[in-house]
């Protein structure tokens, strides 16, 4: 599996001949790529309707591409209504397949203008990832890995004010069991500014089975 950091809470997963972006916030301050530069898509998940995480975005990329739009039901009709054409609208607790990929919608704790905020469990054939869109850690994320497990990787934000800090995101990735986790919604702002050497740390006391990958906006790894 293959991901890239587009910066905030923004990323590119390639696993299995698929690209997933989730959140994909390409006019932000640390994203390195545009709309304009992506070719290829199959599937673009969209956690909540903030403007941060790519709504707007997610739309260009579906309509140039032919990716499959996928969020709470509320903001997937909106989406189909603005011209997506493929669209799934699901609602927390549901799954659906699209070309092999089975996509999750599951809670989060944070707030949304349309619907509800959410995070999603997504299965390839290969490996699980988990994005948990923007939230506070709560202690059924205990129960992602007990139901869709085991978690490859977790994607957790660490910046405080609007979402855990990294206390939180750690005793978040306690709770997960993830092989590993890479922070994200920190530094964008200097009020989400956080220090993910910092998480690094309390995650290797709190959950010293799981790898901790830091990211920079554009960077890539594999696992």
């Amino acid at each position: 599996m293959k991901i890239t950091y587009l910066g905030h809470a923004s990323f590119k997963i390639e696993e299995d001949g698929k690209i997933v972006f989730v959140d994909p916030w390409l006019s932000g301050p640390t994203s390195p790529i545009t709309v304009d530069d992506v070719d290829k898509a199959d599937i673009v998940l969209v956690t909540h309707d903030h403007g941060d995480h790519g709504y707007a975005e997610a739309l260009g990329i579906c309509k140039n591409t032919g990716a499959t739009f996928v969020a709470i039901n509320e903001l997937a009709h909106k989406a189909g209504s603005q011209g997506v054409k493929e669209i799934h609208t699901l609602n927390i607790g549901g799954s659906v397949n699209i070309g092999g990929v089975v996509v999750t919608l599951v809670q989060a704790f944070h707030s949304s203008g349309i619907g509800a905020p959410t995070g999603f469990v997504v299965r390839f054939p290969s490996n699980t990832f988990y994005h948990s869109g923007d939230t506070g850690v709560f202690s059924s994320m205990e129960l992602l890995s007990d139901l869709y497990g085991p978690i490859d990787l977790a994607l957790i934000p660490i910046g405080s004010y609007f979402t855990c800090d990294a206390h939180q995101a750690a005793l978040a990735t306690k709770l997960l069991r993830p092989k590993n986790v890479i922070p994200m919604h920190y530094d964008t702002f200097p009020v989400i500014e956080a220090n993910p050497e910092k998480f690094k740390s309390l995650v290797s006391e709190a959950s010293p089975n799981t790898n901790v990958i830091i990211l920079k906006p554009g960077e890539s790894t594999e696992i």
